[in-house]
């Protein structure tokens, strides 16, 4: 018995069925190359963005910040116990929840801890994280790690059915698919990733004034921008510095889109033998 070959059409074709451009008996299958690529490819850039451009509104998260405060919790690394061997986390975190490389785990580890990052850290760790200047932090095996106080807040209450638990990499256990969070992590430590086809760019807030918004919102659900801004009135950078200019505060709270000029503070000083010194 032969098998009829398909008519010799293009699978754009409106009068060729899916049978005829795919068919289900024979050993070869005619595809259209660019269909299945730009298939592939839109299944590809939805993963990148979703892992690594764009964090969950609800816990202000992407996936390996959420694996790894999440493990720490379940280990018991928290803010009142000593600290650990930041190659135990990593350790932790790659076997059961992110086996992607240790490095992307640690260096995620390291940002987290550094307070010139974060405005808030989650992490507090021992040994050298690095610095502000670009100078490297120590191998993973030379600095010890745990939970910050803050960072506790983000998983309170998570074993009490309060979030929805997806089946691990392995599917060997579950993890949380999002992090209770009783603080809104993602607007006062802000958020920064790039992908596909699309990035995106929070900055940090003071958290009392977030606090304080949230708030006026809870009071009075109709209030304007104009009552929100009084109260929570531009971002907060962990470095400090002044933003020159409302303009682009405004545009960023409203359309999404702004631009921001930071500069330093600066201060002339005299030193002991008489040379005048600009302090940055």
């Amino acid at each position: 018995m032969t098998q009829k070959n398909p008519p010799e059409s293009t699978p754009d074709d409106p009068n060729v069925t899916e049978d005829q451009v795919h068919p289900v008996n024979g050993n070869i299958v005619d595809v259209s190359i660019s269909k299945t690529m730009k298939d592939a490819y839109i299944t590809y850039a939805l993963s990148v963005i979703k892992s690594r451009a764009l964090p969950d509104i609800r816990d202000g998260m992407k996936p390996v910040h959420r694996r790894i405060i999440y493990s720490m919790q379940e280990e018991g690394y928290r803010s009142d116990k000593r600290r650990v061997k930041s190659a135990a986390v990593v350790g932790d975190v790659n076997k059961k929840y992110h086996p992607h490389g240790d490095g992307a785990i640690y260096d995620t580890i390291v940002r987290l801890a550094q307070d010139f990052s974060l405005r808030y850290p989650l992490v507090d760790g021992q040994g050298n994280f690095g610095s502000i200047d670009g100078d490297p932090p120590a191998a993973q095996r030379y600095t010890e790690i745990r939970l910050a106080k803050l960072a506790e807040e983000l998983s309170v209450d998570i074993n009490k059915d309060t979030v929805n638990f997806i089946p691990s990499y392995d599917e060997s256990r579950k993890e949380p698919e999002v992090l209770p969070a009783r603080i809104p992590a993602l607007l006062i430590n802000g958020g920064s990733g790039i992908a596909v086809g699309m990035a995106t760019n929070i900055p940090p807030h003071n958290i009392a004034e977030v606090c304080d918004a949230l708030l006026l919102l809870i009071e009075d659900p109709n209030c304007g921008f104009k009552d929100i801004i009084k109260l929570l009135p531009g971002p907060d950078f962990p470095t400090g510095g002044i933003i020159c200019g409302k303009k682009g505060i405004v545009d960023a709270y409203t359309t999404g889109r702004g631009h921001l000029t930071v500069r330093g503070k600066t201060s002339i000083e005299t030193d002991k033998r008489g040379k005048i010194k600009i302090i940055i």
